[in-house]
């Protein structure tokens, strides 16, 4: 259950990745003026969106620059995390329950109502704290690595070989991306789950720590690890290969895969 869990954690950042700028798209053609349309469809929208709107971090920070690109990475992380956060709880607890007609939720929203009932809105922002800690270095890690393995690998448009590069590229940032915060993914799904089949254990980040060193030793902290390095790989190459590639096309000429193209993989968050 707890491989399946963390398999799924990697998924869903992937499909987030993916199709949140695709869903941005949607929405601003659905409530755009029928008698002053900004955009003259899908195409267009994207178009407009990653020239005026993307990477505004990036360039708030000036210079593209290693450090800038681990600084954006992190900025993006941090934010998304009010979401993020939520999301996981649910998710948590309704992978966790027993199966049948019995469950104690019916879906997402429900588990989040009835958290809120029972626990307020500290209950629902449960491991808020370790999710920031987790997502702030790991998006970090993420943005820093492509940007950094592109750069190495020479990806240029028209290159024959961009492709096989990116897919290299956004593979191995993915494995980094989970290697560098992994311990703490751990402690945050543990925070989560905690209470949910009989008393809270945790008081904390630090007391579920050591009580988890305790028990098990340093080896709990890597537990499912193997199973999420597998799934990172292919499901991270095919993200930023495929977020790159449609970059490239929609900027043109002015588009690269390596540097800013990075910074604009989540242009709503950053």
């Amino acid at each position: 259950m707890a491989l399946d869990f963390l398999a799924g954690c990697a998924g869903g950042v992937a499909g987030v990745l993916v199709g949140h700028p695709f869903d941005t798209v949607k929405v601003r053609l659905q409530v755009q003026s029928v008698e002053k349309p900004q955009y003259r469809g899908t195409l267009h929208c994207f178009q407009s969106i990653i020239k005026q709107e993307s990477g505004n971090t990036l360039r708030a920070l000036g210079r593209d620059s290693p450090l800038n690109q681990f600084l954006a990475g992190a900025a993006a992380g941090a934010i998304q995390c009010v979401i993020c956060c939520p999301m996981e709880l649910a998710k948590t607890r309704l992978q966790l329950q027993d199966a049948g007609p019995a469950r104690t939720y019916r879906g997402s929203l429900d588990c989040l109502a009835q958290i809120y009932r029972r626990e307020g809105l500290r209950g629902v922002n449960r491991g808020m704290a370790s999710t920031l800690l987790r997502e702030t270095p790991s998006f970090g890690v993420y943005f820093l690595s492509y940007d950094v393995l592109t750069r190495a690998l020479g990806c240029e448009p028209g290159d024959r070989l961009l492709v096989p590069k990116l897919l290299l590229a956004g593979g191995t940032s993915g494995i980094l991306s989970w290697l560098s915060t992994y311990p703490v993914d751990v402690v945050k799904s543990r925070l989560q789950a905690d209470g949910l089949r009989g008393a809270p254990r945790y008081q904390g980040i630090l007391d579920c720590v050591s009580q988890s060193y305790r028990a098990e030793g340093w080896r709990v902290f890597t537990r499912g690890l193997a199973s999420t390095l597998l799934r990172a790989f292919p499901v991270n190459a095919a993200t930023f290969a495929t977020v790159t590639v449609v970059l490239t096309y929609a900027r043109g000429e002015e588009a690269r895969p390596e540097g800013e193209a990075v910074a604009l993989a989540q242009p709503s968050s950053l």
